[in-house]
């Protein structure tokens, strides 16, 4: 719940960072800890001086060993500590998933409830400059897959803060995925301290023609494409699922019951992906109900390119998300004369992280 009521606009990296600066404040036992994060940038600006505020102890620039790094966070968590270990491309979790899924995911459960892993891994996602095929990738299917593991992945500031206060205090491992194009992106944050429960979506926008249920950076996409889809006339219900593990199928449901259309748009590769997941349990859930559609959006099924032009093809955009949308309604001879510039966070991104 709401403490105080004052809004005020940040960007989602200022909204992380206040988040992280509130509960380290509110308790000694929570750090944050991986590789940079000292520097003066901060990741993106969520760690910016933090080791000044709190000192080396307890904001720890991490060496390249995400393996051993990550046994690090899950040994202090099993001590009573509220490790924050910061992985700044996801592609390289992959080094320590035996960390992750053997040790974080299971203790709990193997020892009977006698220890927690009160650890939130943040996992940075992500597209533009190039990043090319080891990283750029979207791997939080493979941790919405594993019992044991919360996912969360915000779109908008306000999320962002109200998630990562949640996934600190939670005594369970919680997998946060954040969107290198979202950092930048400012809204209104309340004061103070909030929590985003897991297991809750968020609808963005209203509409009864279609449902678009989209990830992470693809929300601002398809809220782009919702606006694109006005002009002939197709009103579509955007739809935020924010906790990807638990899931609100609910939500997601009721909505593709009322528009008869679902098109799920993923910030990852489709086969076996979220999108999977999510039309896989709506159907489930509507228990075969007549005369609905589905479709499915992502990365193209090919190892991300390192050429912009390319690179361009491989993600979903707010036109391509627009067309499939359209084609989905049986409106498929548009003439969309809409301006295709590319979004302004991918203009403006300067990495190199």
């Amino acid at each position: 719940m709401y403490l105080h009521n004052n809004n005020k606009s940040l960007t989602y990296a200022a909204a992380l960072r206040e988040a992280i600066v509130h509960e380290m404040k509110r308790d000694p036992s929570v750090f944050s800890m991986g590789q940079n994060v000292d520097d003066p940038k901060g990741m993106f600006g969520t760690t910016k001086d933090l080791h000044k505020i709190f000192g080396d102890d307890r904001n720890i620039d991490t060496p390249l060993a995400e393996d051993g790094m990550t046994g690090v966070a899950i040994g202090a968590a099993l001590a009573g500590m509220r490790p924050i270990h910061v992985h700044q491309r996801m592609d390289f979790m992959l080094l320590a998933m035996n960390q992750i899924i053997n040790m974080a995911a299971k203790s709990h459960y193997m020892y009977g409830g006698a220890v927690s892993i009160p650890l939130v891994i943040r996992g940075i996602i992500g597209r533009s400059w190039g990043q090319g095929p080891q990283h750029s990738q979207a791997l939080h299917s493979f941790f919405m897959h594993i019992p044991g593991l919360k996912v969360f992945a915000p779109t908008t500031p306000h999320d962002a803060k109200g998630c990562m206060i949640t996934a600190i205090r939670d005594n369970n491992p919680v997998i946060f995925i954040e969107h290198r194009m979202l950092h930048g992106i400012e809204g209104i944050v309340p004061e103070g301290e909030y929590e985003i429960p897991f297991g809750k979506a968020r609808i963005l926008s209203k509409g009864d023609d279609i449902t678009i249920v989209a990830i992470s950076h693809m929300v601002v996409e398809a809220i782009r494409a919702k606006n694109h889809l006005k002009e002939i006339g197709i009103t579509a219900e955007i739809i935020d699922p924010v906790s990807l593990a638990p899931l609100d199928i609910q939500t997601i449901s009721d909505s593709v019951r009322k528009t008869k259309n679902l098109l799920v748009v993923d910030n990852g590769w489709t086969s076996c992906g979220a999108s999977a997941e999510i039309i896989t349990q709506v159907i489930e859930n509507l228990n075969g109900q007549e005369g609905v559609r589905y479709a499915r959006m992502g990365f193209a099924p090919v190892t991300c390119p390192t050429t912009k032009p390319l690179e361009n093809l491989f993600y979903p955009t707010s036109i391509t998300i627009a067309e499939k949308a359209s084609a989905l309604v049986n409106k498929t001879s548009v003439d969309w004369n809409v301006n295709s510039q590319e979004a302004a966070e991918i203009l403006e991104f300067r990495g190199p992280f």
